[in-house]
């Protein structure tokens, strides 16, 4: 099976990002199908499918398209919410491929989540969108993956108030569990070592910089360690991300979301992916946004989009090699 590529935002860059992605992929054989209104893909080949295992033959000669219909033309770098409900389509399309079996992960480009709030959409971003498809809300974890880096944010797209007060030692061994799980199972790592970061500067100082080290984040480093997972810390977080620091974990959990992605993509935003835990599916996208500013221009680089699709596949893999030795 192949991943299913959502069309993103269609001022976005996401259609540029498709074309490129298929220009290199197409003669390493890693397909995928397009799920979008063709229109995007300019002059660039497609082929119309209705079935998403139609797609692998048609790779190396067309993109394979899966249509929607845009609701009006589109301007690029111009975000129109009137645009809203056929990503929406997109989306939801993907994920049904994903839940039947049909394709082995959701490979998502960027969305605009001011323009789908705009259009009545209810949701803070994709990750919880897929969550409430896939009917595990709540169980969504973002992960930022890098040859260099994964990250893991605790509290994720809050304001830093909200996060603050949503900080409980549940939700970090939540988490964390199922960082160890997703480690181990998607990523091929039998003994993940995860690093856990502190809230406050110098991880509180032994209390005189805060309190929350003591009392939320150390007794959920221990309760997962009870659990089996070897999690160590809370660490700095001003030193947990140095060149010396990094080999010496698998992954750091981190409290809030830009604790997490400031160093990810300080370090490797070219080769970052976000990876959504805790869902049933495989689902990775670019680590960057729509860049409305440089739509149309042919300055998109594929980096990110290409980094996405490679972990797809390897994560679909992995996910199919466990579900056949648990069967």
């Amino acid at each position: 099976m192949l991943p299913a590529l959502t069309m993103g935002d269609p001022a976005g860059i996401g259609p540029e990002l498709t074309v490129k992605a298929w220009e290199i992929l197409r003669r390493t054989g890693d397909a995928f199908l397009w799920i979008g209104d063709p229109v995007l893909l300019g002059e660039a080949p497609f082929e119309i499918v209705g079935h998403a295992e139609q797609a692998a033959s048609i790779f190396p000669s067309a993109i394979p398209v899966m249509p929607l219909t845009l609701p009006g033309s589109v301007t690029p770098g111009q975000a129109d919410s009137a645009m809203a409900g056929c990503v929406i389509d997109a989306i939801e399309t993907a994920t049904r491929l994903a839940i039947t079996g049909q394709v082995s992960a959701i490979v998502t480009n960027p969305i605009s989540k001011i323009v789908l709030k705009q259009g009545g959409f209810a949701f803070p971003g994709h990750t919880e969108f897929l969550a409430s498809l896939c009917g595990v809300e709540g169980e969504e974890i973002m992960m930022l993956a890098s040859p260099r880096l994964r990250v893991v944010p605790v509290t994720v797209h809050v304001s830093l108030r909200e996060a603050l007060d949503s900080l409980t030692t549940d939700r970090i061994v939540h988490v964390g569990a199922t960082l160890a799980e997703a480690l181990r199972r998607d990523f091929g790592l039998m003994a993940p070592r995860i690093a856990v970061a502190g809230l406050n500067p110098h991880a509180g100082e032994g209390g005189v910089m805060g309190h929350e080290e003591q009392t939320m984040i150390a007794p959920a480093i221990e309760a997962m360690r009870q659990a089996g997972i070897d999690a160590s810390g809370p660490y700095p977080p001003d030193t947990l991300f140095t060149d010396l620091a990094r080999p010496l974990y698998d992954a750091a959990l981190c409290m809030y979301h830009d604790q997490a992605l400031i160093p990810l993509k300080t370090l490797d935003m070219a080769s970052g992916v976000n990876v959504t835990l805790g869902l049933p599916v495989v689902r990775t996208s670019p680590d960057h946004g729509t860049a409305f500013a440089i739509a149309g221009q042919g300055k998109a680089d594929p980096a990110s989009l290409l980094a996405a699709m490679r972990m797809a596949r390897d994560l679909g893999a992995r996910r199919a090699a466990s579900k056949e030795v648990q069967s």
